[in-house]
């Protein structure tokens, strides 16, 4: 497994998975039915941001878009968001991902990174975040309308770089 900056003609590999998990409407506080213009235009990023993925060959594993979570005063705060495709989960690619975003986040001069929404309910994202020294700050209750557990919270995870 190879990690890069994701091009343009990545999109068409990212864009299926991203879609499905997407849509599932579990673990993103997107709406389920994002068109692929609005998906794109939120995951490829721009300068400051990047988006990456992780790479087999020619197969898309995952992708990691990253950058500052805030503007200003506070823009030496990162945020990142990770996603698996789900054939390739439990290979290690959401750890990999997770890390190379902690080493740029660094190299960047980020001071630290937070995520803003990670749902109560996705215990392996928590657990990884959690191994990857990220603590729960706080927790929205009933921040999150899952589509099975109904009003779960959303974590906010923070982790100093």
């Amino acid at each position: 497994m190879r990690i890069r900056e994701a091009t343009a003609g990545d999109w068409a590999r990212i864009w299926p998975f991203l879609r499905d998990i997407v849509a599932a409407g579990d673990t993103y506080t997107w709406d389920p039915d994002v068109t692929e213009e609005r998906a794109r235009d939120m995951w490829m990023q721009t300068p400051p941001g990047r988006t990456v993925v992780a790479v087999d060959g020619d197969t898309v594993l995952g992708t990691a878009k990253m950058g500052p979570n805030h503007l200003g005063p506070a823009s030496h705060i990162s945020s990142a968001s990770f996603m698996v495709h789900p054939a390739h989960g439990g290979r290690g690619v959401g750890r990999a991902l997770g890390n190379h975003v902690l080493d740029r986040a660094r190299e960047d001069g980020y001071r630290a990174m937070q995520f803003n929404a990670v749902v109560s309910t996705n215990t392996r994202a928590v657990g990884l975040w959690r191994s990857l020294g990220f603590e729960i700050l706080g927790t929205l209750p009933e921040g999150f309308r899952h589509p099975t557990e109904g009003f779960v919270g959303l974590h906010i995870m923070y982790r100093k770089l």
